[in-house]
């Protein structure tokens, strides 16, 4: 089966691909095993040039690249544009402090010297999702050629374009060939890549069922991996917050990405003391968002990446208002070409639906109403997932008890939930497992050496 870029604003074809057969494959896989045998001894200065000439061709090309990713999966221009921008930050957040991160550390024991060494796996296989078609890519692609190993893209099979053009800048940027390599295959030749020897470890971001297959088989063949799945992260607003701010911030971490992020808020829990005025704000701001054409500045929300997509999240809708649930805005699809829907809010989703258990991929969002800190906080814990959660409070007793009883990789408080270089990202439960960013990312896919000198 081909596989096909096209346009979800109008349903376009843009370009189709045939995918790789066994022999090319093998051949791609055996690139990248020998590269790794010259480039795990190349300098870090010289990892370190190459890192930051690609941080500036990002940068320059940020348009262009922008330009692509809203053509193949539909998010508004303006996010697209600050997409390559971040990707540009991890590259030079990495080259300028992979070196300290990896250094050799001191242990003291009763030998001469003891120390740990930190040491490239070689060959990682990274099967990237669509949504974030840059960034999901550069937050594995930096600390991995940081720390000397070679990656593999398989990435999803709407954004081949993009995918291809991230090996061209990293080539671009002067890294050897065969560094990084993007497979044009489809996800069925996923474990014909897995089992293959050269293969040391893999790293998945996306759905829940791709990632139990893709974790059970690394799990039976020994081999390192990371899972970054969904999320329904919560969140909160408890009586002392900023209304207006948790209002403002509210709408923007719903609908960010076309409300296609595995962080975006999803689930909001409201103290009773100010639902109803919560209520009517919220509900208020995303009836008033533009959508339409990604490509235009005005544009608040543009299509959903796929049909499916669309067909999923409109059928989610319908069965939590059959559920019992009150549709307080939107709740439609556009009719016009192209994968478009409304900015909806649902309210009273009852616990006992299916539904309330879901992730929604969408710029839909659920409130609920809490009648004290204890039923909030039961609420942000009831559900499969566990990557972030954001609440809004100015009581340090509040603020406690949230860091250390909400169930998930990230807590934010007064802010909505973000990925930064600098802090570990990843999550728990049903969201994954391992940690991508910051010192502790880069070392996920190393060799942590025990070196004892008597």
């Amino acid at each position: 089966m081909a596989i096909q870029s096209i346009n979800p604003a109008n349903g376009e074809l843009l370009r189709s691909y045939e995918p790789l057969d066994a022999q090319a494959l093998g051949q791609k896989i055996a690139l990248a095993a020998d590269s790794f045998r010259s480039y795990r001894s190349i300098s870090m200065e010289d990892r370190a040039r190459w890192m930051r000439k690609l941080a500036g061709i990002l940068e320059y090309e940020s348009a262009d690249l922008a330009r692509l990713m809203t053509l193949e999966m539909g998010k508004p221009y303006k996010a697209a544009q600050q997409e390559a921008l971040k990707c540009a930050t991890v590259c030079r957040y990495y080259a300028d402090h992979a070196a300290k991160m990896l250094a050799d550390e001191p242990v003291r024991t009763e030998a001469r010297r003891s120390f740990v060494r930190y040491q490239p796996l070689g060959v990682v296989l990274a099967v990237m999702p669509w949504n974030f078609p840059f960034w999901q890519v550069f937050r594995f692609l930096a600390p991995a050629l940081m720390a000397g190993n070679v990656g593999l893209l398989k990435h999803a099979s709407n954004v081949p374009q993009c995918a291809l053009v991230i090996e061209e800048l990293v080539r671009r940027a002067g890294f050897p060939r065969g560094i990084f390599q993007t497979l044009l295959i489809g996800s069925g030749q996923v474990e014909q890549v897995l089992e293959h020897p050269a293969i040391a470890a893999v790293t998945l971001t996306g759905s829940e069922p791709a990632g139990r297959a893709v974790g059970a088989q690394a799990g039976s063949l020994l081999k390192k991996s990371v899972l970054e799945l969904g999320g329904s992260d919560p969140f909160l607003v408890l009586p002392s917050a900023d209304l207006d701010a948790a209002v403002q911030t509210a709408v923007k971490a719903r609908c960010i990405n076309n409300g296609q992020s595995c962080i975006a808020a999803k689930r909001f829990i409201v103290a009773e003391e100010v639902y109803a005025e919560f209520e009517q704000k919220f509900a208020a701001a995303m009836a008033a968002l533009t959508v339409g054409d990604p490509m235009h500045e005005s544009t608040d929300i543009g299509p959903l990446a796929t049909p499916a997509i669309l067909d999923k999240l409109d059928a989610q809708v319908k069965a939590a208002v059959q559920a019992g649930a009150k549709l307080l805005t939107g709740g439609s699809r556009i009719d016009r070409p192209g994968n478009f829907y409304t900015p909806t809010v649902l309210a009273e989703v009852p616990r006992s639906s299916k539904v309330f258990y879901e992730e929604l991929f969408g710029p839909v969002a659920m409130l609920f109403r809490a009648k004290d800190l204890d039923e909030a906080i039961a609420l942000a814990n009831d559900t499969p997932f566990g990557l972030g959660a954001s609440a809004w409070t100015r009581e340090p007793a509040e603020q406690k008890r949230l860091i250390d009883e909400i169930e998930a990789g990230s807590v934010f408080l007064n802010r909505m939930v973000a990925s930064d270089a600098r802090l570990p990202f990843g999550g728990i439960k049903a969201s994954g497992y391992g940690r991508e960013l910051s010192a502790i990312g880069i070392r996920e896919f190393l060799n942590t050496k025990t070196v004892v000198i008597g």
